[in-house]
């Protein structure tokens, strides 16, 4: 009996090796390292071809976020891979494989074994690549990369190494492969029953009820699936249920199908949802993880507060405006005592107008009224060079409307800042970016096309609600949107920016590119430095923001060019590995940034987004937002948003509505946060405050909920702090050596921490 037993242990234990490893074939991992240069060579495609000399890269971030320099052109990545015939065995369908290859920027043509497989971006004529066609598609670069073959595919060695190549051409910005998945895998129910969740918000309802709508889209082409639907909500606290509902559901083939969830749950607690397709037929599954929106701030006080930065820059002569920033209960009362002569404050709106004629500081009291009270705030103007002494917070169109901007979506815009509360909080720029241009007339001047017939009366009527208007150029000839730049006519434009009334320029290398394709950091330099002396021949302070992607670590030499931001990344889109891979590599541009001189890692991708004219839901979680404003406030980064205004739902605005937030990133000390630690799970950040407290930022990297350990001293904080938990808006205690938080999943806690005497 006992030899029957030790029998049937043996025999388990190789059948559970047996399973698991037919389990580890049911994916093949594509992440790891894979071989990378610059240049272009079909040979390369080759199995036979020897890339032992190449580098080494990992595919989920672009290439220069690995150490590679900027680069634009082509460049290539090449894997070698065993296929094993058991990753059939594990799929209910087994007829299909497919190679899974994230995103990649700009386009791409892929190679199983010297085969190309699929291509995005490319034309080809008679099945021959045509390099010169080669070029970049709208929309394209951002669309995840799914190459599917049959299994019976000559291409496909199987049980045998495969070799497969990426031909990766970048037209400007940050290049190469990222985003997930990486992997090849059967097709499955999985790939055929898909989720969109971003086609729809929460919807806030009565009595702390939210509704979620979404939809089911059965791509297969095989036929209507009938199963089973849940939705089941879960604390992330506790992992208590809250919520579940089951129900039978047939999915159309070939069509989508909307569904709708609404469930009782306390706005602040933290929670996801999981939503599961049971297939009957095959017993397969498909189950997508949903996060909850949870809202961390309180709800504004009827008393008044002001809201608006403590410091303000402007040149001497140049038009003076300035918002003050507050809330309470309406009606308020703006004044301003010590105000200097020249300036002006009206009391039914808080707009500061004038002009400063002499350079010096001036100390001056600002106060709000209303019935319930009196709040004050200590404001200094600094009249001299420098302007822009906090980063510029606002909106800018590209993210939301890109190409289709127009005069009417810039006004409703405005009208949406003020009338959401935005304006109350900070929020003053209206920045139009690529999409107004149409030519220059015989006498050099800028035209505006037919979508802006007045750009001055335009400019005036966001000043008169207080306001500040920003505009978009390319130094080339054309911008990246095709339209015209400013190249040999920058003295005029900057004239004319003047005339209209413009506030901002972002200044975007673009087409540039042909008249300097190689480089080095004065022909960098150059035609922002032409720019530059444009725009300080004219009687108007205007923001000054470079928009070149990071080339030639423009941190280092943005000032000198007169910059008061620049661009230190390639675009960012709303995912966790771009925002996240953006944001946490920021600690090597630390030291560049100062009062009027702002690191910009890019615009903030929370709430409608999507590059006009078809907008979405951001890709963002709840927390991943957490996370984005944080980071962003704590490296004092512009904070520009990028969503359809009109659109706001309770949890954006709440997330961008939190005062004690919004001051991290406007401290006058101006100083950004430094990475004390970084590892696989968690970093933490820590930003040094004008009032000597500190700002501390911690972040989970992991995909579930992390207790991060705090230790003072190793952070060089000996003794005894207070602490404040910014977001909740809540005192939290005292520390004195070591303090822990529990932080959600790709969330955050960002603390202010006051030294006790």
């Amino acid at each position: 009996m006992k030899k029957l037993v030790i029998l049937f242990v043996i025999l388990a234990f190789l059948a559970g090796i047996s399973c698991s490893r037919e389990k580890a074939f049911s994916k093949i991992d594509l992440s790891g390292s894979w071989k990378f240069r610059t240049g272009d060579n079909l040979a390369w495609s080759k199995p036979d071809y020897s890339d032992s000399s190449w580098k080494e890269i990992k595919p989920g971030t672009i290439w220069e976020y690995q150490g590679y320099k900027k680069y634009d052109g082509f460049a290539w990545y090449r894997i070698r891979v065993n296929i094993p015939s058991a990753i059939q065995k594990n799929s209910a369908e087994k007829d299909s494989i497919q190679f899974l290859l994230g995103k990649i920027d700009d386009c791409d043509q892929v190679f199983l074994n010297g085969e190309m497989i699929g291509e995005n971006g490319k034309t080809m004529y008679d099945n021959v690549p045509v390099t010169d066609e080669f070029t970049k598609v709208p929309d394209k670069w951002n669309v995840s990369r799914r190459y599917v073959l049959p299994v019976n595919d000559p291409r496909i060695k199987w049980n045998g190494e495969n070799v497969i190549a990426v031909r990766v051409f970048d037209q400007a910005g940050a290049g190469g492969m990222f985003a997930k998945p990486f992997e090849i895998s059967m097709v499955g129910l999985k790939d055929h029953v898909l989720f969109d969740f971003t086609s729809f918000a929460f919807k806030y309802l009565d009595d702390n009820h939210l509704q979620k709508d979404f939809t089911i889209i059965n791509k297969s082409g095989k036929g209507d699936y009938n199963g089973n639907l849940s939705f089941t909500v879960f604390s992330y606290l506790n992992g208590n249920k809250l919520f579940e509902k089951e129900f039978p559901v047939t999915l159309k083939n070939g069509n989508k199908s909307t569904f709708s969830f609404s469930f009782k749950i306390d706005p602040q607690t933290q929670a996801y949802a999981l939503v599961a397709f049971k297939e009957n037929k095959s017993g397969q599954s498909v189950t997508e993880k949903l996060e909850v929106p949870y809202i961390l701030t309180p709800k504004v006080s009827l008393e008044p507060r002001i809201n608006s930065a403590r410091i303000f820059g402007v040149r001497p002569w140049s038009p003076f405006q300035f918002k003050v920033a507050a809330t309470g209960q309406a009606p308020l009362t703006y004044m301003a005592d010590n105000l200097p002569d020249g300036l002006k404050i009206d009391g039914t709106n808080g707009i500061i107008t004038g002009v400063l004629k002499q350079k010096g500081d001036y100390e001056v009291i600002l106060k709000v009224r209303n019935s319930l009270g009196m709040a004050t705030q200590n404001f200094k103007i600094k009249v001299g060079s420098t302007i822009s002494l906090t980063p510029p917070m606002g909106w800018n169109s590209w993210n939301c409307w890109g190409l289709s901007v127009s005069d009417a979506k810039v006004r409703s815009s405005a009208d949406y800042m003020k009338s959401s509360g935005l304006i109350d909080h900070g929020w003053t720029y209206i920045n139009i970016d690529d999409g107004w241009e149409y030519q220059h007339d015989q006498d050099g001047n800028i035209l505006t096309n037919s979508k802006f017939p007045d750009m001055k009366a335009l400019c005036d009527y966001i000043h008169s609600i207080g306001l500040k208007i920003g505009i978009y150029s390319s130094p080339g000839t054309k911008t990246c949107g095709g339209y015209e730049g400013s190249y040999t006519f920058e003295d005029k434009d900057a004239a004319a920016y003047a005339r209209w009334g413009i506030d901002y320029l972002k200044y975007d290398w673009c087409s540039y590119g042909s008249i300097a394709p190689n480089p080095n950091t004065e022909q960098m330099k150059h035609p922002y430095l032409v720019m530059e002396k444009a725009l300080r021949a004219v009687n108007r302070d205007i923001h000054y923001s470079l928009c070149q992607y990071g080339m030639g670590d423009v941190w280092t030499w943005g000032a000198s060019v007169d910059g008061n931001s620049w661009r230190t990344t390639g675009d960012i889109e709303d995912t966790w590995e771009s925002m996240s891979t953006i944001g946490f590599s920021q600690g090597k541009c630390s030291p560049y940034s100062t009062p009027g001189r702002w690191n910009d890692p890019d615009m903030l991708v929370v709430g409608w987004v999507g590059w006009g004219p078809s907008l979405h839901n951001t890709g963002l979680t709840p927390n991943e937002q957490y996370t984005h404003i944080t980071l962003w406030s704590l490296l004092s980064a512009p904070l520009l948003i990028g969503c359809d205004l009109s659109q706001l739902d309770p949890f954006t605005l709440n997330l961008l509505t939190n005062d004690e937030v919004n001051a991290i990133d406007q401290d006058p000390l101006g100083r950004q946060a430094k990475q004390s630690i970084a590892n696989a799970e968690y970093q933490i950040w820590i930003k040094d405050l004008e009032d000597g407290s500190k700002a501390i930022g911690l972040f989970n990297l992991t995909e579930n909920p992390l207790n991060i350990p705090v230790d003072l001293k190793p952070l060089n904080l000996p003794g005894r702090y207070s602490m404040r938990d910014l977001w909740r808006q809540k005192n939290l205690g005292q520390a004195e050596t070591h303090f822990e938080m529990n932080v959600m999943p790709h969330g955050t806690v960002l603390l202010k921490l006051q030294k006790i005497k």
